[in-house]
């Protein structure tokens, strides 16, 4: 056992492969193990150079770029926007978005300026979702004019900054939305205007698609599909403006059922107008017909005939001139 030594180092240097803990012999005034001096030099410069390579450079931390102040102004104004929207308070809502549109302005990166800034990107990511926002309030207080002011100063940033910002994933929701406003003001013209302007992927997406066809339907006349669509929206805000096409085309129906018919059955009226029950349809005809009747299991639609205005048809003269239309036509030939 005794030729178990520690060298100069500090190192035990010995023969034998298996060792006792007893084996070793320890100085009470120096460590065991310790580097030489001068591989402690070696090893100090090792990890300077190896610190100093290409890949292992500190990147900057981002949380030291002081952001601009307007930028968290308005940053803040939209998280209180935000959630006043998500209660549903109006007022609070309306009030603050009109502060953040007003503060936008400043912003010289926005449309139509389009100025390279420091903060451009940002800037045109945040001004993008308000004007989203925006569009959600209009059609939640079921205003179509805001919708049309936020829609057309949200476009844009739609289609003219889509190589600076990441695709949004409002994007498609809010086109179909407008195409379905579009179509409940009977702005056909603009509809497919609009529809042109879309590319093939855009014509794929699900909201785009309910839009088309609900638009092919109600052209077709296939008004039980328009009625029904209400069960299959593909996004909540969609409900608004699927209500008020229902209700255009159920006054359709029934326009020309009372010129149709002088009565139908209270279930044949229900199921024409698409009615779940039968109180829903005495209340339609409470609210928007309230000159048919409801009598014996019958609705009349006899008094509405009645009080509509009628014109008389100059039969006599109409014939005399399709008479005289014939000889004319005959003289040319």
């Amino acid at each position: 056992m005794g030729q178990n030594k520690l060298n100069g180092l500090g190192i035990l240097s010995s023969h034998k492969t298996h060792l006792q803990f007893s084996d070793l012999h320890f100085s009470p005034h120096r460590p065991v193990f310790r580097y030489h001096p001068c591989r402690l030099r070696h090893r100090l410069a090792f990890r300077r150079r190896f610190s100093c390579r290409k890949g292992n450079k500190t990147k900057p931390n981002t949380n030291d770029i002081q952001m601009d102040p307007k930028l968290i102004e308005i940053t803040q104004l939209f998280e209180r926007f935000k959630a006043a929207l998500i209660r549903n308070d109006f007022d609070t809502s309306s009030k603050l978005l009109s502060q953040l549109k007003i503060l936008l302005i400043e912003f010289k990166s926005l449309p139509p300026l389009f100025a390279e800034t420091a903060n451009a990107v940002q800037e045109l990511s945040l001004a993008r979702d308000i004007y989203e926002h925006a569009i959600v309030l209009s059609v939640k207080m079921e205003d179509q004019d805001a919708f049309e002011r936020d829609f057309f100063q949200l476009k844009p940033y739609y289609t003219d900054v889509g190589d600076r910002l990441p695709q949004s994933p409002q994007e498609y929701p809010i086109l179909g939305l407008n195409l379905l406003r579009l179509l409940v003001q009977n702005r056909i013209a603009e509809f497919h205007t609009e529809l042109e302007l879309l590319s093939a992927s855009a014509l794929e997406n699900p909201c785009i698609k309910h839009a088309v066809e609900l638009e092919q339907s109600f052209m077709e006349g296939a008004y039980n599909r328009v009625l029904t669509a209400r069960q299959t929206v593909p996004h909540e805000t969609y409900v608004y403006f699927i209500d008020l096409l229902a209700r255009t085309v159920r006054d359709e129906i029934a326009g020309c059922s009372e010129k149709a018919y002088d009565s139908l059955r209270v279930e044949d009226a229900r199921q024409m107008l698409l009615l779940s029950s039968d109180q829903q349809l005495f209340e339609y005809i409470k609210d928007e017909h309230p000159e048919w009747e409801v009598k014996n299991g019958f609705v009349v639609f006899k008094k509405a005939k009645e009080s509509a205005p009628c014109k008389e048809i100059p039969s006599l003269q109409l014939i005399n001139q399709t008479l005289s239309y014939a000889r004319e036509l005959e003289r040319i030939v």
